[in-house]
């Protein structure tokens, strides 16, 4: 194979790794969210403007409220999961660019002065961030289930603000019994690329 990844590293992140519908009972650690949240971190966006925002649901109020909004199979299952994060996009990210991107600080103003612009840029660069964090559970030997099967308008008025766009649910934990559908087919190759 041309991948430097070893085989056994390439099954626990793409091929062997699926979307989980159950999980086992066996806890979530905040070390564990650390250790994926540190690795993760470092997935490129433009202008380094990392917009995605994280909100880890714990508690069982917050757990009931959060199940109210997701679509009906989705409920049982993000009632039941280890942890469940929203993943969300920060619209105001742009604050953080002088910090962020220290060779150009100016770029908050020179590009996103406009709310629209800093919507789009923020909704596309904080899916590829979440895209990274599904990678990083995996690789934390845990099971991502993402889901965007929710009242994502009712989640952002009862766990965010009107500067944060929630892009998805993701429940996260160890796969319980009975946690996979069987793998559905993808493209190939000459279906996807194309060389000009």
């Amino acid at each position: 194979m041309s991948l430097v990844l070893d085989s056994a590293a390439q099954d626990l992140l793409f091929r062997e790794a699926r979307t989980v519908g159950s999980f086992s009972d066996e806890p979530v650690t905040e070390e564990q969210v650390q250790a994926i949240y540190d690795l993760v971190k470092y997935g490129p966006t433009a202008f380094n403007q990392t917009p995605l925002r994280i909100t880890l649901v714990r508690s069982a109020e917050a757990r009931e409220r959060l199940v109210q909004h997701m679509a009906e199979g989705n409920k049982a299952k993000t009632a039941a999961a280890p942890l469940v994060a929203i993943l969300s996009a920060d619209n105001e990210f742009h604050e953080e660019l002088p910090h962020l991107l220290p060779y150009f600080p100016q770029a908050k103003d020179v590009f996103f002065t406009e709310r629209p612009v800093r919507e789009q840029s923020a909704l596309l660069n904080a899916a590829l961030q979440a895209a990274y964090f599904i990678v990083g559970v995996r690789a934390a030997g845990l099971a991502a289930g993402p889901m965007t099967g929710a009242d994502l308008a009712g989640l952002q008025k009862e766990f965010l603000d009107d500067d944060h766009t929630p892009l998805m649910v993701v429940n996260i934990g160890k796969p319980g019994e009975a946690a996979w559908y069987p793998r559905s087919p993808r493209l190939d190759i000459d279906q996807v690329i194309t060389t000009v």
